[in-house]
């Protein structure tokens, strides 16, 4: 596979599933009524910064799958560990990034519903996290994905010791 190839399957992706999930969902909640009154600027402003990090670390983690050999896609996967970037902090940033950008209009439109949204994706992430993808990484990396593991915490992020740095 090329860079090339790799980078429209991962536009693909991303138009298919992340921001399906990331942004038309939440948006169709808000539209139908499911935000709540008036929103401080505060709330506003963090809302925007937490989308725009997000959205951010989603397209930095996307270019690392590409520059892999693969996309974020399953059916088309890398060849070899992502450990860059923002893996180096946290094995699962995609997913931070696309509960980021939900959350941050949770925020931004002070959206009860978006925010129970968010909390049942990230349940659904931990659990295809903890009983796919773990098990498919271990199995396709063997040793090199179980020292990635030890290195790098699963959901909550950690600069790198300055041994790994």
């Amino acid at each position: 596979m090329n860079t090339a190839s790799n980078a429209v399957k991962t536009g693909l992706f991303t138009l298919f599933v992340p921001l399906v999930v990331a942004l038309w969902i939440p948006q169709r909640m808000i539209a139908n009524g499911q935000a709540g009154g008036a929103v401080p600027a505060l709330w506003r402003m963090l809302g925007v910064l937490l989308f725009s990090l997000g959205a951010a670390g989603y397209f930095w983690c996307a270019a690392l799958f590409v520059g892999a050999q693969g996309t974020p896609a399953p059916i088309f996967p890398t060849r070899k560990t992502v450990s860059t970037g923002l893996y180096r902090i946290n094995r699962n940033p995609m997913y931070s990034s696309v509960l980021a950008v939900v959350f941050g209009q949770a925020l931004f439109y002070r959206s009860v519903r978006v925010t129970e949204y968010g909390a049942f994706l990230a349940i659904c992430f931990h659990l295809f996290v903890v009983f796919y993808e773990e098990r498919d990484l271990r199995a396709r990396f063997n040793g090199e994905y179980e020292e990635f593991c030890r290195q790098v915490p699963r959901w909550i992020p950690r600069l790198p010791r300055s041994a790994d740095r």
